[in-house]
């Protein structure tokens, strides 16, 4: 006998900060939409929840890595993760969603069924073992980017032999006990500038081995300039302006790295050079690419560069010829001993966590397949993808991302279509991922299972807030490129809604 689905009106896949954002959009602006949020983990919190790694924290401001709808209630610059997974189980209890989020639900594969106008998600139960079937007639993945099962760990010659703790991150072991260790983080990414500094104060010592350096600059920990608007004028309106203010400044940073890349390189390596002690090898610190080529790492008020004042932290550079029982060997000839080794080297990427995506069972090949907007995912019916930003807060792009699917489903009840559908008719797509602006290694690594780039917009990624915000939330849905369907219709009496494309004209500026 076969398991009949529970119905609802939008499934959306993952229980984590887009998950919940765009579960809370639909509560405010289709709350007649039935919803059920499906969560492979046993609670709320995604990537939040999965890191438990000493001093996991934000590498983006929280005022403008919260909701739009639901500022962020503090003023520490970088909240560490457990902060931010109780603002998500608070913002999910705010908004009443928590009774629609079913846990422990691994999703094997997703059909849309052209017969039915519906999504069959298929799955089990990751205690139980027991089937899981659910229907929905919208599909929305908030799944992120990487593989939640296993980190990228590179062979490294000799590995195997060592005798200490070899640990990824991804996979903290709950009760490692590194008081008064030698430990050797290999990495040079947000993760293994958050780990030094946190291991430093009960380790022996901490070294930092990177292949290369990357851009590191100090942010203030606790905001300041708002803890003294607070004295005098109401909350709402200072969260809105330190929003305001900090997505401005993101902006302009970026934007000035990419037009200035000489004069931002000087400016983030001289904030480096005053926060190194004096005469420190700024090798381990020039990176050999421009600002934004790669993620900026942030520290709050120079905690990395204080534990290397301190001595309790140091930075290598080199490559790794093998691994002792007790130590690292560079090629150099150099040797660092260890008695734990941290490999911060770090994602693999995968689309939709792992779950297969079919149309009336043909399996869809996503890593050739363009976005629409960055939002809905070529040739795939009543589907999106939220996707954030990697040159900007995550959440900047997913709430507009949540508020445009709001915006697309409204707009389908008013005119009764039951069906979307963005295709390229012009052949648009190009070789280059939708993370091609970033030249990281886990992007190069994983570039061929993301989605294409297309040569124009709306395939085009923009990676401009602005401008992502008045086409998302402000420009008509109708462009002519988005088709609009009732499946009552037979397949050759599609309705096609076209007008005049004003959100083209609106992202060649």
């Amino acid at each position: 006998m076969t398991l009949q689905p529970l119905h609802f009106d939008v499934l959306i896949i993952g229980a984590g900060l887009s998950g919940i954002g765009a579960a809370c959009h639909l509560r405010r602006e289709c709350p007649s939409k039935k919803i059920a949020i499906l969560e492979r983990r046993s609670q709320i919190g995604g990537t939040w929840d999965l890191f438990r790694y000493p001093g996991i924290r934000s590498d983006s401001d929280m005022f403008s890595f919260g909701f739009d709808f639901r500022p962020w209630p503090g003023l520490k610059v970088l909240a560490d993760g457990p902060a931010i997974r109780q603002y998500l189980n608070d913002t999910a209890e705010e908004y009443a969603i928590s009774k629609d989020i079913h846990f422990n639900v691994e999703l094997f594969r997703a059909n849309w069924d052209s017969q039915k106008g519906l999504w069959i998600l298929e799955g089990s139960d990751t205690v139980s073992g027991e089937p899981r079937r659910y229907s929905g007639k919208f599909l929305i993945s908030c799944t992120g980017y990487y593989d939640h099962h296993r980190g990228y760990l590179p062979k490294i010659p000799g590995a195997e032999q060592f005798q200490g703790n070899y640990i990824h991150p991804q996979h903290w072991p709950e009760l490692l006990d590194y008081q008064d260790k030698k430990i050797v983080v290999i990495g040079s990414g947000a993760t293994a500038v958050t780990l030094v500094p946190a291991l430093a104060d009960r380790a022996e010592h901490v070294t930092m081995l990177q292949r290369s350096p990357s851009y590191v600059i100090s942010v203030p920990a606790f905001d300041k300039l708002s803890a003294k608007l607070l004295k005098f004028l109401p909350k709402s309106w200072v969260f809105k302006f330190a929003r305001w203010r900090n997505v401005k400044i993101q902006r302009w940073l970026f934007k000035a790295s990419k037009r200035w890349p000489r004069f931002m390189r000087n400016l983030f390596l001289k904030g480096v050079r005053k926060s190194l002690p004096k005469n420190y090898d700024m090798r381990h610190f020039t990176p050999d690419y421009n600002p934004w080529d790669q993620r900026v790492c942030a520290v709050p008020d120079d905690d990395f560069f204080k534990a290397i004042h301190a001595g309790k932290a140091s930075v290598d550079t080199g490559k790794i010829k093998t691994i002792g029982k007790t130590y690292i060997e560079l090629q150099s000839g150099q040797r660092l001993d260890a008695d734990i080794i941290i490999t911060a080297t770090g994602l693999n990427l995968q689309v939709l966590g792992g779950m297969q995506l079919c149309v009336n069972g043909e399996r869809v090949p996503i890593n050739e397949k363009l976005t629409y907007k960055a939002v809905l995912l070529e040739g795939v019916p009543n589907m999106s993808w939220v996707f954030g930003y990697t040159n900007a807060p995550w959440t900047l792009k997913a709430d507009i991302s949540a508020r445009y699917i709001c915006r697309l489903l409204n707009y389908m009840d008013k005119h009764e279509y039951d069906i979307c559908l963005a295709e390229d008719t012009e052949g648009c797509s190009e070789n280059n991922s939708v993370m091609s602006s970033l030249n990281s290694g886990y992007v190069k690594r994983g570039n061929h299972v993301l989605p294409r780039q297309g040569k124009k917009y709306p395939w085009r990624l923009l990676n401009n807030y602005e401008q992502d915000t008045k086409i998302l939330l402000h420009a008509p849905i109708e462009d002519g490129i988005l088709t609009f369907h009732t499946k009552q219709l037979p397949e050759e009496q599609t309705v096609q809604v076209s007008t005049v494309n004003k959100t083209e004209d609106m992202a060649t500026h």
